[in-house]
């Protein structure tokens, strides 16, 4: 598959905004069963300074600086990505029991193992705790290979937790969302992380977009995709497989990776600081994946 991915952001501002800086995560990996074939920013106004760089977790962040008086900015990320055979596959490695991948991330400290073993600890917004391990427990008996343990958790995870737009904010804690056993797909990744971790396993939040398909006999409607997450899991022997919770699957091709941190607060779309004495602004999000002829 090819997508064309079009992320526009756009703030509107009541009183006069002097400059913004702000960081930018909207650009797509490259990795295994992924290509960015090309992406391109445009920012209006236009920057004083845009440069990008590779984060600590390999993600690609752009930064910019526009310094001229403005009441509206706008941040449009487009990119044309391929993806193919991402579709996870049960190997020998997979079946591993639980127990052992938990037991080979606290002991070896050399090459993938050691780098999985800082997505096992507490980040900002995913605190490990006794009742996120006695929620995933029932998945997770003696033995159980980790794979099946892992899908059979977003599985109960898409069961038990009402998808609902507006239930939280992107600063919501575990425990509110556990406690509400409600959210958005933010929200069901961080309780499969906040499990996963609280087991003694290495999880991470992965952020970037899922193609969307219109009702039978309907149009798509430009602009009503969103950005998505989901929760990758480490598996001795195999590496990082990805699961997503709130559409209870395997990733497959037709997800688009933009970044993965520890949780959200690694890698929040745009984010940033403006200078200005109003208080109030008019914030609109749209996003459109577009399949499209491989240009290959």
């Amino acid at each position: 598959m090819a997508y064309e991915v079009t992320h526009r952001t756009e703030y509107r501002y009541p009183s006069t905004v002097s400059s913004s800086f702000g960081e930018i995560i909207m650009l797509p990996r490259d990795l295994p069963g992924q290509a960015c074939v090309r992406s391109e920013l445009v920012i209006d106004p236009a920057p004083h300074d845009l440069r990008q760089r590779i984060d600590f977790f390999g993600n690609r962040v752009a930064y910019f600086a526009v310094l001229a008086p403005h009441t509206r900015l706008s941040v449009t990320a487009t990119s044309l990505v391929r993806v193919h055979g991402r579709r996870a596959e049960p190997a020998p490695p997979l079946e591993i029991g639980w127990e052992q991948a938990r037991d080979q991330l606290g002991a070896d400290t050399v090459g993938e193992l050691l780098e999985a073993r800082q997505f096992v600890l507490d980040s900002p917004l995913v605190t490990l705790s006794e009742q996120l391990a006695e929620y995933a427990a029932p998945s997770f008996p003696p033995g159980q290979p980790v794979l099946a343990a892992v899908t059979d958790l977003a599985s109960r995870i898409y069961r038990d937790f009402e998808f609902l737009p507006g239930a939280t904010e992107v600063k919501t804690t575990i425990d509110e969302v556990f406690a509400r056993r409600a959210g958005v797909c933010q929200d069901f990744a961080h309780v499969a992380i906040g499990c996963l971790r609280s087991l003694g396993l290495a999880a991470r939040y992965v952020s970037g977009y899922l193609e969307t398909r219109p009702p039978p006999g309907k149009a798509r409607i430009a602009g009503a995709d969103v950005s998505h997450a989901w929760v990758s899991a480490f598996v001795p022997g195999a590496g990082w497989v990805d699961v997503d919770p709130t559409n209870d699957q395997l990733v497959n091709d037709r997800y688009v990776t933009t970044a993965w941190g520890r949780d959200y607060t690694d890698v929040p779309p745009l984010k940033g600081v403006i200078f200005t004495e109003g208080d109030v602004q008019d914030l609109r999000v749209s996003v459109d994946v577009i399949p499209v002829d491989d240009p290959d």
